[in-house]
């Protein structure tokens, strides 16, 4: 009877954990995934479903309607197909850049701390070198010098300039979480160095690592749109920014062609409004207080959790 108490103990105390590893279900963050997961299908799937969005059509600047569903634009070029293939070049940008922020940070921060000594310093100051280098400047004069520039470079260029913060922010939290009783008895026992990194503190990044990848896509998108409203992205690849180059060229604004411009900047407002609500759930995990002052506030104002 003893040991069936004491297994019902163990899930007892294990369930919570299991809980607190996802975030919890609240409106915001089913209102972000779904925004979110209904822009990614149509980047995945909306380019299979149109025809060529580079196809010159003599009949510039047609509304919406007429066979196309988002008008045309000043050559005649299917406005929807565009933003088809548009949405998955600007996806694109943004799982290379959070995967390569991921990696980077996640070395540079994690593995640093964990090791210490001379590697930890080592990486500590690569990494303070790259956060004090301003990262626009740096990316607009990389891209100015290259004159032929893919998805995957200017998805290079923007991850090398972004990662710097959150490795610091890694290496901050994996200190303190190296220092806990239960990493310090799991080295005590004998475990190997990287049984101890892998099982013992990975998971505890898990929260503030997805974060941190969802600010990175977050700031790729947005960063992408910049340099190509610039002029400085990618060459003869759809994305919203080069969309919207491409209509501030093409005078749409002063022409009223609204149907040009407004929905790739309001692709680029959802989904960004999307992430960071799934961003704001997440950091309702990493930081407890966070979610008790969101509930309060929620009660101060009669609304039900």
């Amino acid at each position: 009877m003893a040991i069936t108490t004491e297994g019902a103990a163990a899930v007892e105390q294990s369930a919570p954990v299991r809980r607190r590893a996802l975030p919890p279900m609240t409106l915001k963050l089913a209102v972000g995934l779904v925004i979110a997961g209904l822009i990614i299908g149509f980047g995945v799937l909306g380019p299979l479903l149109v025809g060529n969005p580079s196809t010159v059509r003599d009949i510039g600047l047609t509304g919406p309607g007429n066979g196309f569903l988002l008008g045309t634009t000043q050559s005649g070029q299917d406005v929807f197909a565009q933003l088809a293939y548009a949405t998955r070049g600007s996806l694109i940008i943004g799982v290379v850049v959070g995967a390569i922020t991921l990696l980077l940070s996640a070395f540079f921060g994690v593995v640093g701390a964990f090791v210490g000594g001379w590697t930890d310093e080592a990486f500590s100051l690569f990494t303070n070198i790259m956060l004090v280098i301003p990262g626009l400047p740096l990316v607009i004069v990389i891209s100015s010098y290259v004159p032929n520039k893919s998805i995957w470079l200017v998805a290079a260029v923007l991850a090398i300039t972004s990662w710097a913060g959150s490795a610091r922010v890694l290496r901050g939290f994996t200190l303190s979480v190296r220092s806990r009783d239960y990493v310090l008895a799991a080295r005590i026992g004998g475990e190997k160095r990287w049984r101890i990194l892998l099982v013992e503190i990975l998971p505890n990044l898990i929260p503030l690592l997805a974060s941190q990848v969802v600010f990175a896509v977050i700031f790729a998108i947005l960063g992408e749109a910049g340099l190509s409203f610039l002029g400085l992205g990618a060459s003869g690849s759809f994305t919203w920014g080069t969309m919207l180059f491409y209509a501030q060229n093409g005078l749409a604004l002063r022409l009223g062609a609204w149907w040009w411009f407004a929905p790739p900047g309001l692709a680029i407002a959802l989904f960004g409004a999307a992430l960071s609500l799934v961003n704001f759930s997440i950091d309702e995990i990493i930081n407890p207080k966070l979610r008790s002052q969101t509930r309060a506030e929620r009660n101060k104002w009669s609304v039900k959790a």
